[in-house]
């Protein structure tokens, strides 16, 4: 009974996690992302996560990242990259390799931990989990990069 629990909920998780990739247009390659902000003029958007177990990672996602108000400002303003660190979900050893070397050059010491590049790659800011929802989050991302913008 147990081993079905578990494979259930194994199965939910994977299917929310392929979920997000898709709602948001979510990229898991970092070079890809990076060319892609580039040649849009977009700000890249790094959201360090353990996906499948940090309830911080979960909540977020929920409260904002699925939500219309930051998809909308996502696609006109940020190339989104979810740079995952699940317990349950597997994934390549080029893209653990890629996020463990990640987190080591932005320096993140927890979850969930946003990191905003400039279209060419420069460090803008770093964030987290914010309360208020879309609405507050998308604001908070919009002041970012007007702050960023105003002092180049």
């Amino acid at each position: 009974m147990r081993k079905y629990f578990v494979t259930s909920i194994l199965i939910v998780i994977a299917t929310l996690y392929c979920f997000k990739a898709e709602a948001t247009d979510w990229e898991t390659d970092f070079k890809k992302a990076s060319s892609s902000a580039k040649a849009a003029g977009k700000y890249i958007l790094l959201d360090f996560s353990g996906s499948d177990w940090c309830g911080w990672c979960i909540r977020l996602d929920k409260e904002v990242f699925s939500q219309d108000a930051f998809k909308d400002f996502a696609k006109k303003n940020l190339v989104c990259v979810l740079i995952d660190f699940p317990r349950a979900i597997e994934q390549t050893e080029e893209l653990r390799q890629q996020n463990l070397d990640l987190e080591q050059k932005y320096e993140v010491r927890g979850y969930p931990s946003i990191v905003i590049l400039s279209p060419d790659g420069n460090p803008v800011a770093t964030t987290g989990y914010l309360q208020g929802g879309s609405w507050e989050y998308t604001r908070h991302l919009k002041e970012i990069i007007e702050d960023y913008e105003a002092k180049q």
